[in-house]
């Protein structure tokens, strides 16, 4: 199944689309707020943004996973705005996870619908023992396609 969406709000021309390829032989992994695979638009400038913690406007962490989770897609979502950029023109997220387990599955998931809606990004979660600073707990990059 192949699916696209636009980069910006009222985007309509197809060269300005991102689009989602989700092999139907393979699983489908949309249920758990990623796609397989993403195409950029050819001519699309790439933006790389650095991993974005769960750390507050005041530079304090949560002690709680949760937290730290809808504070980094917070801050994934002020660099987004910073380079006039949606949600829908993320191509890819990487995750780094400290002492992942499935519980943690469904606070990621469910951040990530919130975020991206349908329009779900190519996606890695790595689990890690640390991250940079003792109290972080998770940490999100991104590849973003701008016009």
């Amino acid at each position: 199944m192949s699916t696209s969406f636009p980069t910006t709000a009222s985007a309509c021309d197809e060269m300005d689309k991102l689009t989602i390829v989700n092999p139907a032989n393979l699983y489908d992994p949309s249920a758990h707020g990623y796609s397989v695979s993403v195409v950029a638009p050819t001519g699309g400038r790439v933006a790389y943004v650095s991993g974005q913690g769960g750390v507050d406007d005041n530079g304090a962490y949560s002690p709680e996973f949760a937290v730290q989770v809808k504070q980094a897609y917070a801050n994934l979502g002020k660099v987004l705005d910073a380079l006039d950029a949606t949600p829908a023109q993320v191509a890819k997220l990487t995750v780094f996870v400290v002492d992942h387990d499935p519980s943690k599955l469904g606070v990621l998931t469910q951040t990530v619908a919130e975020m991206f809606g349908k329009t779900l990004p190519a996606q890695t979660l790595v689990p890690v023992p640390k991250l940079a600073i003792e109290p972080m707990l998770f940490e999100v990059d991104a590849v973003v396609v701008l016009p």
